[in-house]
């Protein structure tokens, strides 16, 4: 199995802030570092080894040749870490591969002491199964059980029921507000819809959003948070757009097609992590249940029947074992995108009271009395994470995850 090279994939999943920075070095540094991705990635494949080294090798060079000022040190020294990390990973893969033992080994052990934490990666990585019984291997592996993501999720707390009175309904505008007919006028979503049923049209239009609007995570867009701005901003720059903005506009063309829908923010336990994702929850009335829909990567999830989850659903069954699968079309494996990423951000999750055309305005009046509430697991320590403070926390997914009841007016 090809090692993920995605050190860029880190960096566009956390959308930091070293995205928006000034730092020319900085700048030409990742500029240069993508297209020595894109070798990796066409070498790898193809089993051009000698090829794949100059490219490892020069990511080495340009690490060890980067400048940066005191302040870039400390703003980028995460990321710097994680480039180590996975350069070094991969370098072990490929040392394996060519029975270079010894150097793998090393490799490897310098990739944990970078901070390399995939340990379910690592678990099921083809590429390494030359060294697995080597006794150094062995005892670098076993510093990474500590750091697996699905264990943790596995460990985490329970829900539980508890009185929601005086906590926030869950609205949805309706698909006649005027903004929302401009939506589905402007995208003609009845034609990216099509004539199928309800669950078709569900998977079309997030289709849609995933195959037709660029996604790039460590951009953030200049431009006002609806669907018609993200679209256009998209073709007017050639730049994508991150996770939540994706989401944004999937939720708005959902609400004007006449389906509740939400954007959902999904959080790893750790606040210092800056890394989460973003995703849409659809309710689905002739299922009568919400469905788990990500533009970013044209992906929903599935149990072995073939019959759609939702986040909930999905978060139960990681805790559980149980098995789950991803659509054909998705962009990413189920090993990276289920058993780590989201299995990591899957600790507690995150939305609006509203969900509604331009929900989070950053240039048009903001609304006053939108609430963002959070659905955590017992014993999680709200007080200490910096993210939950003076916001509306629940433990009951009875209340979070209710079916759309009540509309805000248009």
């Amino acid at each position: 199995m090809k090692p993920l090279f995605n050190l860029l994939l880190f960096i566009f999943l956390a959308g930091s802030a070293f995205a928006q920075t000034n730092s020319t070095t900085w700048n030409k540094f990742l500029s240069d570092f993508k297209k020595l991705e894109q070798d990796y990635n066409t070498y790898y494949p193809a089993k051009d080894y000698q090829n794949v080294t100059t490219a490892l090798n020069t990511i080495l060079s340009k690490m060890d040749s980067l400048r940066l000022s005191g302040n870039e040190k400390q703003e980028f020294q995460t990321t710097i870490k994680e480039i180590n990390a996975n350069r070094y990973y991969n370098l072990a893969c490929l040392q394996a591969l060519l029975n270079q033992k010894k150097q793998a080994i090393t490799s490897f052990e310098k990739a944990i002491l970078w901070g390399y934490t995939d340990y379910r990666n690592a678990l099921n990585d083809t590429d390494l199964d030359n060294i697995r019984k080597e006794s150094k291997f062995v005892k670098a592996f076993s510093q990474l059980k500590q750091y697996d993501k699905l264990a943790l999720l596995q460990q985490s707390g329970a829900y539980a029921s508890e009185s929601n009175a005086a906590l926030p309904v869950f609205t949805y505008q309706t698909a006649s507000n005027h903004n929302l007919v401009s939506v589905k006028n402007f995208f003609k979503l009845d034609s990216i819809a099509g004539d199928g049923d309800e669950i078709s049209k569900i998977r079309n239009i997030m289709f849609f959003v995933a195959n037709n609007i660029k996604y790039d995570g460590s951009n953030w867009a200049l431009c006002e948070f609806d669907a018609i701005d993200f679209y256009n901003y998209h073709k007017a720059t050639g730049k994508g757009i991150n996770c939540r903005h994706k989401a944004m506009t999937l939720n708005e063309m959902y609400l004007a097609m006449g389906f509740k829908s939400r954007y959902v923010t999904c959080m790893p336990k750790d606040d210092k992590d800056t890394d989460c994702h973003v995703i849409n929850s659809v309710y689905a009335e002739t299922l009568k249940k919400w469905l788990w829909m990500d533009p970013s990567h044209g992906t929903f999830v599935m149990d072995d029947s073939n019959n759609l989850l939702s986040i909930e659903e999905v978060r139960e069954r990681l805790k559980n074992n149980q098995s789950l699968k991803l659509n054909a079309e998705s962009k990413v494996t189920k090993l990276w995108y289920l058993d780590y990423y989201m299995a990591k951000n899957l600790y507690w999750i995150q939305c609006t009271s509203k969900s509604q055309f331009n929900t989070e305005s950053r240039y048009r009046p903001a609304e006053t009395d939108l609430k963002y509430i959070y659905l955590i697991p017992s014993g999680f320590d709200k007080d200490s994470n910096k993210y939950l403070k003076n916001n509306v926390i629940t433990h009951d997914p009875a209340y979070f995850w209710r079916s759309p009841e009540t509309n805000i007016t248009p």
